[in-house]
Parts: structure tokens; sequence; C-alpha cells
């Protein structure tokens, strides 16, 4: 049997609602500016199913053997800019569906 590999949910509190978070994908870094890409949050309200997909710009380069981006790192606040952001901009947490992907900025907005 395959061995699968867990990854981290964690929580945040906004607006008294529970939202589950966890790193989908840790920036991603080329020598072609094409191909660089940013870390992405999924989020999901904690009674819901639809999940949002939070894309981040790529930012600067990080230094050679830097410690790799673990999803406890993340500052809430970031996690919290970034789900309320997602939600003013059309998604409903307790809706069904496909994950909405939605780019915001290095400050989550």
């Amino acid at each position: 049997m395959a061995r699968t590999k867990q990854v981290p949910e964690l929580q945040v509190q906004i607006d008294g609602r529970t939202y589950v978070w966890r790193l989908q994908r840790p920036p991603v870094w080329s020598r072609d500016d094409n191909a660089m890409a940013g870390m992405a949050l999924a989020a999901r309200d904690a009674e819901g199913q639809r999940e949002v997909v939070l894309e981040f710009p790529p930012g600067p380069r990080p230094r050679l053997g830097a410690p790799v981006l673990k999803a406890e790192s993340i500052p809430v606040r970031l996690v919290t800019t970034a789900i309320t952001s997602a939600i003013a901009a059309g998604w409903d947490p307790l809706s069904r569906g496909k994950p909405v992907v939605i780019v915001v900025d290095a400050e989550g907005r």
C-alpha cells in the first residue's frame, strides 16, 4: 500500500467562522522569469466544501541555504487578509463546485 503525504491543515477564525487552510504550493524559482511562481494557499470553510486557491506573486529570490517554506511560518495576518479578500471578490465558502482561483498581491489583497 502506498503511503500518502499528510499535508498539515491549519485553522484561522475570521468574523466568527472557522476556516481551514494549507500550503498548496511553495514558491517555485527558476532562471526563466516566466517559470517563477509564488506560493499558493488553499482554504475552505470548516463546514463547507468549496475551496479557494490564493495565488501570491513570486517575490524576491531567496538566499542559498534558506529554509524551506512551511505552513506554520506563514503569518496568520496574511492568511486572514487573503481569505477576506477572496470573500470580497465573490468566493462563497459555503457553496459547492470547483475550487476558485484568486490571485492576490504580496499583502493578500
